[in-house]
């Protein structure tokens, strides 16, 4: 097993702990909880692959098969003690959107994809399970939270292994060091409610919305 693979599970583990706990949360039982944690772990992967034009690993790999089914297994035992807060879903994923953003770009930059490509496709690694699981489990999406910096760590980091790439410093340690900054970046803004500056509309303008 590569350190690239094993950081795939660990992302894919993290995502699906925190699709698993929003369906306990929402009362879902054990099928739904693997199913929401499956979509949430493997969702923004294989539209990546499908995008890149390959089978998706989910799929091509069953060893990806594995963390959604633990994760499933844990949350059934130990919900009632990691459930109680929003905040311990937002922690799991976090951890998951900042192994996705990385893994991702790299996964398209082997593929030969440019770099702008390779970010945006490294973001939509990062982002697209979490979106999945906000949508599917009826769930305000969180990429869409106005107070929240979701999306923005995820660009920092596809953008900072497009750049180490570009100068060649690809490697197993360059992976871990940008996953672990952006996991610090996204715990940092929910911890101190960072947010991008959205757009005010003026009265007129929203009456003329609604």
């Amino acid at each position: 097993m590569t350190w690239g693979l094993a950081l795939d599970l660990l992302g894919t583990f993290f995502f699906a702990i925190s699709g698993s706990l929003l369906a306990a949360k929402r009362g879902f039982d054990i099928v739904a909880s693997l199913l929401l944690g499956s979509l949430t772990g493997l969702g923004g992967g294989v539209v990546r692959d499908l995008i890149l034009g390959r089978p998706p690993a989910a799929f091509n790999e069953p060893i990806h098969l594995i963390p959604p089914v633990l994760a499933a297994i844990v949350v059934f035992f130990m919900s009632g003690h990691v459930q109680r807060f929003w905040t311990t879903i937002l922690v799991f994923d976090a951890v998951g959107l900042a192994v996705f953003c990385t893994t991702g770009t790299v996964t398209a930059l082997d593929y030969g994809m440019n770099p702008i490509a390779s970010l945006l496709l490294g973001v939509t690694t990062a982002v697209g399970g979490g979106l999945m699981r906000d949508v599917v489990a009826n769930h305000d999406p969180q990429l869409f939270n106005p107070r929240d910096l979701y999306a923005a760590p995820a660009f920092a980091g596809s953008a900072l292994i497009v750049l180490i790439w570009k100068i060649g410093w690809d490697g197993d340690v360059a992976l871990y060091s940008v996953s672990a900054a952006v996991l610090v970046f996204r715990l940092l803004s929910l911890k101190f409610t960072w947010r991008v500056p959205n757009a005010h509309l003026t009265r007129a303008e929203s009456r003329d919305e609604e």
